[in-house]
């Protein structure tokens, strides 16, 4: 039964999970009830910590079918949903999605067509008091809350006192980041959610509605004047130019074009496929994306059919991302949790010792459990998460004043193990703009030779000039061109001209009206003017049909025809070989595998066009419907156009600098392979002397399985390598990595990864080129790295590396567009130096959470064995002992040594990873043995002290009877917890200055972190403290001694507790220092 009601959720997807159906069962809800009631509702508190216990302590398994409660369980987190029934059909919500029974395939799924629901995305903010149950819930604060009981119990007022404002103030500042988060989702979500909008229905009516009451299959009427789409919707008439940022982090306009929607007659049913989000992308206008301005028909308004609403959109999916992020997943914060319950142990430990102390000496029933429960309170301390925090907002705060911005304060602990970084090619290691280079025409199937530019009186009317002219996706927003920025350079080198219908001529036509080009009239030849109709203006060329750039095909087209002229042109524009493939063989000349070779060698990136002349019977009306693939074949080759990505000034230091640090580095780019190779050899991530080897990979074919050939990037590709892997990755990985580095481009990368799964771990452990890698690719390539063991930074963009951004360890974007809130670290420097910064921050701010750790552990650790040794003579430490210990001392001590920046360059070693590892076990274990042996010593030295006696109110052992008067003995309090002693007072000192010695010894400097002397509010801090403990140690001030409740002690015993506390300073020091430089050995990556 077990196996057969456990159902799969989202099968395949990222949110897969399983499912197990529960119904409540009453004897197990009264069986808990009970419990609750013993416990004095502390079951309850743990059944709500721990959901999956609370489903099995309460319901029985059933079905999923028939469940009242469903348990999900991911890879990473378990969550309880209740389902419902509503008109006999049965769903549950979860992180905002409804799922629905399907009795045809017996599990629940999202079935959107069964309830759309309000098109809304709803980022509910809730109320400061469900926020503050759910904070005060949290399994810290019933520990302080139980904390706080205990001391009052015990007549701990001050130090309780001080716990409550802590806990107050800290979970007011959590509340008010909390609410001001949701605030701010909110105010981003619900700004353009809400609009009016125009749908047709029924007889072609015009309906005003709002966007709220929109569901799949309305159709939209997209205002001339441009609008934020409320939903996604998919274009059946018109255009569009849209500025996509908010999705993609990519400011320049995309033109939108309608589904192409052939007549009845002419359908290509091959070709024919249902509408797909992913595949007709240049046809979506997706949600919360701004329409700039639309192109419409006569008569005809610009439609689109609503597909997704609500929390289905592309927005409604990123705004999910951002509330139900991917709990982080970090060694440290695991061990942190081991670490906790080792302290628990040892609280244990203490907590029977003195239960079984306190019985021999007959003490009440009632001290006994406060004080055996006091043990507990002092082990775990409460200020550890603060404590563990504050390097972190510190760090965060660094990185602010540098131009990086953090949406996931976590993931700065996590930037300190990367130990691979991920770079995108243009506009991230190269500039953004394309500079032309040149341009190389094909006439009669041969190569002419180079020219610097196209803008040539005797070209003006070549079919080569007038595909750069047409073939873009260039508009005009408020005068001004505006598109891709490819586009731009590529027509401002012809000096033509670009003209855009107005609002007024489109009435003149019976379709959209065309955008128009012409050259400037300087350019024409001068030609005899037959009539004053035929001047030289007269040569234009009208864009009829835009096929848009797609980044699967890896081409454009359009469809144009110049004024006069019968019979339309299609050009086409993309990669060499995809272009070229489209061509006739006649027209492609035989060298061009080596033209091309020889200008990618040269990190030039080259764009070929291609022309064909329609036939007649395409008619305007045909080519408005017509698939692309009628259009892109049989086509005559016109040339190549050489562009130059010039690379960053900042990129080759920057790579030097990670590779000095043993940083892989890895590109990963849409561009071509030879023009990524080039580049990654120009800015040092693939050295001189190394030998590249590209990976092709060939699907399965006619039968014949699937294969890899290998070649080297430098020979000529016809003869490929006969070699095999083992050849290639040899045992010595560090040894290979320096001579070979694999290349592959996105279809080989698929078909590896689909029939070559185990080889592609080989291949991505030294594989530094992945080019023609489409968005997802990319994301796929980040796991397969991390699959294995890599710590995974990706710097892109923004533009189509939103998906890699999410899912790398540290994912940092170099828009300054709020399309970053996709990456959790966003630079406003555009250039890449920000990598090495945030490494190393992450490194300092890791150190940090170690070093904070440690002296957390040891200052518990301290005072346990203080309260330990003084419980053995029935005494305690005083309550203003604790307070002085716990805030002057700790907090000061904690929130200033975190304050150490990071230092300045990144070295070759990394930080450890986890709190239980060798050398820092050692650390932490040997100065614990060192503070127990000084505290045991200073303990029994001072009972054998010739002077010693057991300490009353009139005793005088520092012979200061003429100062004290007998009525104020008589005026006394009783000292019931016998806090007042020689013990107490020797031990309180010599404690005090052991918490010093352990915050200075683990206040670790260099490699990661800036030297403790160069951290002035820490040397202060500490020097004022030592002061003051020297001070009131060396000559008493009795006030300060009736509030800290110690006694004096003989001038020569402070002389020897001056001596242990030196003589422990030294052996802490020595023994810190020696095992961090046995364990301090350079590491390789």
């Amino acid at each position: 039964m077990e196996k057969e009601d456990l159902k799969v959720l989202n099968k395949g997807e990222e949110e897969e999970m399983e499912l197990q159906g529960y119904r409540l069962c009453r004897w197990r809800l009264a069986l808990v009830g009970v419990g609750v009631l013993c416990t004095g509702g502390f079951l309850l508190l743990l059944l709500y910590w721990m959901p999956e216990w609370c489903v099995k302590s309460t319901c029985t398994r059933t079905t999923a079918r028939d469940a009242d409660v469903v348990l999900m369980r991911s890879t990473l987190t378990i969550s309880v949903n209740i389902s419902s029934s509503f008109c006999q059909i049965r769903y549950f919500t979860f992180h905002s999605t409804k799922y629905y029974w399907n009795d045809e395939v017996q599990n629940f799924e999202v079935l959107k067509k069964l309830f759309f629901g309000v098109n809304e995305i709803a980022v509910k903010v809730p109320s400061v008091f469900k926020l503050l149950i759910k904070e005060v819930l949290n399994p810290f604060y019933i520990f302080q809350l139980f904390s706080v009981i205990l001391w009052s119990a015990d007549e701990y007022y001050y130090y309780a006192a001080a716990i409550v404002i802590m806990s107050v103030i800290s979970i007011a500042t959590s509340l008010y980041t909390i609410k001001k988060q949701y605030i701010m989702l909110h105010d981003m979500v619900a700004a353009h959610s809400i609009v009016r909008v125009s749908v047709c229905r029924a007889s072609n009516e015009i309906e005003e509605i709002l966007s709220t009451d929109l569901v799949p299959g309305d159709v939209m009427v997209i205002p001339s004047n441009g609008t934020i789409m409320p939903c996604d919707a998919v274009l059946v008439s018109g255009t569009c130019i849209v500025n996509e940022s908010m999705l993609t982090g990519e400011s320049v306009p995309v033109t939108k074009t309608n589904l192409p929607n052939p007549l009845p007659g002419e359908r290509d049913e091959d070709n024919d496929s249902a509408y797909n989000t992913e595949e007709h992308k240049r046809h979506t206008l997706f949600c919360g994306t701004h329409v700039i301005q639309t192109r419409f028909y006569t008569g005809e308004l610009v439609k689109a059919v609503v597909v997704r609403t609500g929390f289905s959109t592309a927005k409604g999916q990123l705004v999910r991302s951002i509330l139900y992020p991917k709990p982080t997943d970090f060694k440290l914060y695991r061990d942190a949790y081991l670490f906790l319950l080792c302290l628990v142990a040892v609280a244990g430990i203490g907590f029977v010792y003195s239960i079984v102390l306190s019985i021999m000496n007959k003490v009440p029933a009632k001290t006994i459990i406060i004080e055996s429960l006091d043990i507990i309170t002092i082990t775990v301390p409460p200020a550890l998460p603060a404590a563990m925090t504050a390097g972190i907002v510190y760090a965060q705060r660094r990185l602010k004043r540098i131009g990086i911005f953090c949406i996931s304060p976590q993931r700065i602990n996590i930037c300190g193990q990367i130990n691979l970084v991920c770079f995108d090619k243009t506009g991230t290691l190269t500039e953004d703009g394309l500079d032309l280079w040149g341009v190389q025409r094909v006439e009669n199937g041969s190569f002419h030779l180079s020219e610097e530019n196209a803008y040539k009186e005797n070209l003006v009317k070549s079919q080569f000039v007038a595909c750069m002219a047409t073939c873009h996706s260039l508009t005009k927003i408020e005068g001004q061109l505006s598109g891709d920025p490819l586009d731009l350079k590529m027509f401002e080198a012809t000096g033509w001209i670009l003209e855009e219908a107005t609002e007024e001529e489109t009435s003149l036509h019976n379709r959209i009206m065309p955008t128009v080009v012409r050259p400037p009239k300087q350019l024409l030849p001068p030609e005899p003017v037959a009539s004053p109709e035929q001047d030289m203006s007269a040569y234009e060329i009208g864009i009829v049909r835009q096929f848009p750039f797609s980044s699967a095909l890896q081409r454009m087209s359009v469809v144009a025809r110049r004024l006069g002229e019968k019979r339309m042109d299609a050009y086409t524009k993309g990669a060499p070989e995809v272009v070229a493939s489209l061509c006739k063989k006649e027209t492609v000349p035989e060298n061009f595998a080596e033209v091309l070779e020889g200008y990618t060698k040269q990190g030039f990136r080259v764009i070929a066009l291609g022309h064909r002349r329609l036939e007649s019977k395409l008619t305007w009306h045909k080519v408005q419907n017509i698939n692309r693939d009628h259009i892109e074949a049989n086509m005559e080759f016109l040339g190549l156009i050489i562009m130059q990505n010039k690379l960053k000034a900042e990129t080759p230091g920057v790579l030097q600098d990670l590779h000095r640090a043993h940083i892989r580095t890895v590109m990963v780019t849409g561009d071509n392979m030879l023009t990524a190779i080039s580049v990654a050899r120009d800015c040092g991530m693939i050295p001189p002397q190394d030998t590249v080897i590209i990976a092709d990979a060939l699907p399965p074919h006619n039968g014949q399985a699937a294969k890899i050939t290998w070649r080297y990037a430098d020979k000529p590709s016809k003869t490929p390598l006969n070699i095999s892997l083992e050849d290639v990755c040899p045992i010595d990985e560090h040894k290979t990595q320096e001579m070979y580095h694999f290349a592959m481009n996105g279809k080989s990368f698929a078909v590896i990864e689909e029939h070559f799964p185990d080889m592609l771990q080989k291949l991505v452990l030294h594989g530094t080129v992945f080019a023609r890698m489409a968005p997802d690719q990319k994301t796929q390539l980040i796991e397969a790295l991390q699959g294995v063991d890599y710590f995974v930074g990706m710097c892109g963009d923004g533009a189509n590396d939103c998906g890699a951004l999410k899912r790398a360890h540290g994912g940092i974007s170099l828009s300054e567009l709020e399309a970053s809130v996709a990456s959790p670290f966003t630079s406003r420097t555009p250039n890449i130096s920000c990598v090495p910064s945030l490494i190393r921050e992450g490194r300092a701010a890791l150190i940090t959470s170690f070093c904070v750790f440690k002296f957390m552990a040891l200052y518990s650790i301290i005072q346990y064995i203080s309260v330990t040794l003084l419980y053995s003579i029935l005494s305690n430490l005083g309550d203003f002992q604790f307070l002085f210990i716990d805030i002057a001392i700790i907090l000061l001590i904690v929130f200033t040594m975190s304050l150490n920046p990071a230092w300045k360059e990144l070295v070759s070693r990394r930080p450890p990873s986890g709190l239980i590892s060798g050398p820092l076990l050692f650390s932490v274990l040997t100065q614990i043995l060192i503070c127990l042996g000084f505290q045991t010593i200073t303990f029994l030295w001072v009972r054998q002290q010739s002077w010693y006696t057991v300490w009353k109110p009139f005793t005088d052992v520092c012979n200061r009877s003429s100062h004290i008067n007998m009525s104020d003995l008589n005026d006394t309090e009783v000292d019931d917890h016998n806090i007042q002693n020689f013990e107490n007072t020797s031990l309180f000192y010599v404690s005090c200055f052991q918490y010093l010695i352990v915050a200075i010894v683990f206040s670790k400097g260099k490699p990661f972190r800036q030297p403790s002397y160069k951290n002035w509010p820490f040397v202060v801090s500490a020097l004022i403290l030592y002061f003051f403990l020297l001070f009131i140690m060396f000559h008493p001030v009795e006030d300060i001694d009736e509030f800290l409740e110690i006694v004096c002690v003989p001038y020569e015993w402070r002389i020897k507790l001056f001596i242990i506390i030196l003589v422990n300073a030294a052996v802490s020091v020595v023994v810190e220092t020696t095992s961090t430089a046995t364990t301090n050995r350079p590491q390789l990556n």
